[in-house]
């Protein structure tokens, strides 16, 4: 998960330390945010798979759904209309993957939906969110009471150290299970966290009011082992672990099923589920979930370290003329020790070992499909 560039100029709570920590501020998704920091990328990349490294994601939208009358299952129920999964049967202190869809079955942006327990508590994507909420607002509002949290922070803690971490600093985590969420003191802040993150490592996503975010986040850095990550380590770590990228390899254009995501349709959703459909492109993606879709988001792996980046045109034979998909992302896999992409291929194309060629600098690469992730992830299970 996580947006485009949009417009500049907002600051998280965050915005001076990055700069106390020498990072290196970019516009991203309309918010002023670390690319990275003096270690540079790749030594980022490496100290969150080795230690734990501290994201700060306050740029995203952090929404709360609660019944206006009735209990949480109404509410459930009416977002069941705006997204495939089940929302339903998630249980108190769980939360779990979803997608917006449109009337063709294509993606309106991927979210974070947790139960907790009086209410809904979405997590949605930075350029999305204004659109989100507006969605949310006409679809829902009259049965729903939607509360926007613009003030609030959100913190990301990644890596193997991260559950000894945050133990340092309050009590509970380690019974968290991965996509467990509760409401927990972290030094001494009530936050809203999860047990979930988008690196491939264990992780939590760490929820809290603005004016607490510099608290939270200085008692976080002091632990040995604990280093500040920017956007660009972000962005290798999701990749090798085959996570998408909102505006790149979801779009409007996309569906659940082209884009390998049909996992996150639970089967009470499904055809002939207890509540099949009734959601926005239903029907598109119905189909596709029993005849299946003309295309399919895969993994690449060129044979050398040259990275295969977003919008280089794929081809099935080094002469032919017309391209037959497009790379989504793409770049340097510092974990993997090579270059990793994604791609929408067609399914004749799409099978693992597959071989395709590349257009990189005026030349045709070959490139081979791959599993996804490129690493194995660790979530604590």
């Amino acid at each position: 998960m996580d947006g485009e560039r949009g417009e500049p100029g907002r600051r998280t709570p965050l915005y001076d330390l990055h700069l106390a920590n020498g990072g290196k501020m970019v516009q991203f998704a309309g918010y002023d945010l670390p690319v990275q920091y003096a270690a540079g990328v790749l030594k980022e990349h490496l100290h969150t798979r080795e230690a734990a490294g501290l994201f700060d994601v306050s740029h995203m939208g952090q929404v709360e759904l609660r019944p206006r009358s009735g209990d949480l299952t109404d509410v459930a129920q009416a977002l069941e209309r705006l997204v495939p999964a089940d929302i339903v049967s998630l249980s108190p202190s769980r939360q779990r993957y979803g997608v917006f869809t449109n009337a063709a079955g294509g993606i309106l942006d991927d979210l974070m939906i947790a139960n907790l327990g009086d209410r809904l508590y979405l997590v949605v994507n930075a350029a999305c969110k204004a659109d989100d909420i507006e969605h949310l607002r006409r679809s829902l509002s009259e049965e729903v009471e939607i509360v926007e949290h613009p003030d609030r922070a959100l913190l990301a803690l990644q890596g193997p150290l991260a559950e000894a971490a945050l133990s340092q600093l309050g009590d509970g985590f380690a019974d968290l299970a991965f996509m467990g969420i509760r409401e927990l003191d972290v030094a001494g802040v009530r936050c809203t966290v999860s047990r979930s993150g988008y690196t491939g490592e264990d992780g939590f996503e760490i929820g809290m009011p603005g004016e607490a975010a510099v608290h939270v986040a200085q008692a976080l850095l002091a632990i040995e082992g604990v280093k500040p990550i920017g956007l660009a380590a972000r962005d290798s770590l999701r990749l090798e672990a085959g996570l998408c990228l909102y505006g790149s390899d979801l779009t409007t254009d996309t569906t659940p099923v082209e884009a390998a995501l049909e996992w996150s349709i639970q089967k009470s959703r499904r055809p002939g589920g207890v509540r099949a459909g009734g959601y926005p492109g239903a029907d598109v993606i119905e189909a596709q979930l029993t005849q299946g879709a003309s295309r399919r988001r895969v993994g690449l792996r060129p044979p050398e370290r040259t990275p295969v980046r977003s919008g280089t045109l794929l081809y099935d034979s080094i002469s032919a003329a017309t391209p037959l998909g497009q790379v989504t992302s793409g770049g340097f896999g510092p974990s993997v020790g090579g270059a990793v992409s994604m791609a929408y291929v067609p399914i004749a194309h799409a099978a693992v070992g597959s071989v395709l060629y590349a257009e990189v600098r005026g030349m045709r690469l070959p490139v081979t499909v791959s599993e996804t992730p490129f690493i194995q992830k660790t979530y604590k299970r």
